[in-house]
């Protein structure tokens, strides 16, 4: 069945459309976190990062890169998160990869303040076994 962004794409749903390519598509949340939060989206319906061709992986890159700084530009040289959501686990709530472009204007919350330390030894456990995982 198809996501909702394929929906999207397919023109079956409608969508504040800012950019569509041959291989993406970007539009506004209609959730947002913040005004001007914005998805980018390859065509192709895969549900994770690592199931897109690399041909198009690339392709969503400059895509997002595109965006992102339009969407800065457009709210005064806003900073703003970039955020992929890979897999349930991850909330990850559509199966179709997506990358969400977040202003955050100033005074808005910061994101990524829990940390969690690594035990001795641990990081370099982990290295390895990233490392071990490279195709």
């Amino acid at each position: 069945m198809a996501s909702i962004f394929t929906k999207i794409i397919q023109g079956e749903i409608p969508c504040e459309l800012v950019l569509q390519t041959n291989s993406e598509i970007a539009f506004l949340d209609i959730n947002p976190s913040s005004k001007g939060h914005t998805l980018v989206v390859p065509k192709c319906e895969v549900a994770r990062l690592e199931e897109l061709p690399a041909e198009d992986a690339a392709a969503l890159m400059q895509t997002l890169q595109r965006v992102a700084r339009a969407v800065s530009r457009s709210l005064d040289n806003s900073d703003y998160n970039i955020v992929l959501n890979n897999g349930t686990n991850a909330g990850q709530e559509v199966p179709h990869v997506h990358f969400h472009i977040i202003p955050r204007p100033a005074g808005s919350s910061r994101p990524f303040r829990n940390k969690e330390a690594y035990a001795e030894g641990e990081m370099s456990r982990y290295g390895q076994q990233i490392r071990e995982c490279l195709d």
